[in-house]
């Protein structure tokens, strides 16, 4: 026995259970019914999905396909360098963001429990000074009417704080290639264009399951050191224990993990925190130090992370570091190169995760709804962020 209450489509539900179940009154029925019923047939609480599993070499991929090809069985493709995953389409230019399907994206709203919104933006002139040589955020209030309308303008390089990095910011070094084909001369000169440009990433939106990796957490808590303006590493093997510490399982569900095709990945290093605690003098000689003295710790290069990257099928990654990946690389190549250039992954740097840290250890969960609106810009090559976490 179970109760039962009316609902708008004229149906009797029981209450108090997650797969809730239906009963519809014949139409000589009274129109009252018995506070109390019997539990007749479940509504399931999701459609059963049919497995497609991607062939590697059928060409273009059909992004709703449940299983994809791993790294090692990428095919070759005329023209591209060596595990290049330009598999949407020749006209591409949205890479893994193909895999943030309507049905993916409704499923991620499903991690929407208490409708608690955290943003995962750093103010505009954070960093103060950023590092590369790269120029200050300026802001200038503009007086229209005195006393009663204002403008403002902003100065700045999109590359200078929260940001996601475009596939045109880092080409395949080897073969000066950027994603899908594209060249310097796309981005640049007078046959430039918009390919692989980052309105296309705008005029779609980005919107999924966040996942997050408290690396910075895990550390202090198994006395490892880690220093953010240092070449620490963060190795899979770490990010292996710290997914097991927080009750992740962080391989692909193909392989019995927990990361679902389409996830958006997310690592502390502790970054920010790191920033924050230093004084404005220490932030300024950190961020004008030259090119060849600049260090930042991030992921470490090495083939097992490479693989866990790329099998994954994160639909994008991010983290609070400045270059996501530790700087300088010592693996001789650099994760942009295959993130952005190689498989088509938006790559986000200089996120605000202290507070969504905070809040997914507090609820012992480290998943939630995660969505972006890049900036519009024609011919653009990357963009703030304006994420929001949603639990």
């Amino acid at each position: 026995m179970t109760n039962c209450v009316l609902s708008p489509d004229g149906l009797w539900r029981s209450s108090g259970h997650t797969e809730m179940a239906a009963i519809r009154p014949s139409p000589h029925s009274q129109t009252q019914f018995p506070s109390t019923c019997f539990l007749i047939t479940p509504i399931p609480s999701r459609l059963p999905t049919k497995m497609t599993r991607q062939s590697s070499d059928q060409l273009p991929w059909d992004p709703q396909a449940t299983a994809f090809p791993t790294r090692a069985e990428l095919p070759k493709i005329t023209g591209a360098p060596d595990q290049a995953a330009w598999v949407w389409g020749e006209d591409d230019n949205v890479g893994r963001l193909n895999l943030l399907t309507p049905q993916r994206v409704a499923t991620a709203a499903k991690q929407i429990q208490t409708g608690e919104v955290v943003p995962l933006n750093l103010p505009l002139n954070v960093p103060e000074q950023p590092a590369f040589q790269r120029q200050c955020f300026h802001h200038e209030i503009k007086t229209v009417v005195p006393n009663l309308i204002f403008d403002d303008t902003y100065n700045l390089n999109t590359q200078s704080g929260t940001q996601w990095d475009g596939f045109r910011h880092f080409a395949h070094l080897s073969s000066a290639t950027f994603y899908n084909h594209t060249k310097a001369t796309d981005v640049v000169g007078p046959d430039a264009n918009s390919k692989c440009s980052i309105e296309h990433w705008a005029e779609r939106g980005i919107a999924g399951r966040g996942v997050l990796l408290d690396y910075c957490d895990y550390a202090k808590r198994n006395g490892i050191k880690f220093d953010p303006y240092d070449t620490c590493k963060i190795t899979f093997n770490e990010l292996v224990d710290c997914g097991k510490e927080q009750g992740i399982d962080i391989r692909p569900e193909a392989q019995g993990g927990d990361v679902q095709i389409g996830d958006i990945l997310f690592i502390r290093s502790g970054w920010v925190e790191d920033y924050h605690r230093r004084s404005p003098e220490e932030r300024n000689k950190l961020g004008t130090r030259t090119h060849d003295d600049i260090k930042f710790g991030g992921v470490a290069q090495e083939p097992a992370i490479l693989d866990w990257l790329h099998d994954s099928y994160f639909a994008a990654v991010a983290g609070d570091a400045p270059t996501f990946e530790a700087w300088p690389p010592t693996g001789g190549y650099y994760l942009h190169e295959y993130i952005l250039s190689l498989w088509g992954m938006p790559l986000g740097e200089m996120l605000q995760l202290e507070k969504l840290a905070e809040k997914c250890r507090e609820r012992k969960k480290w998943t939630f709804f995660f969505t972006s609106s890049p900036a519009n810009c024609p011919n653009g090559v990357s963009t703030h962020v304006n994420g929001l976490a949603i639990l």
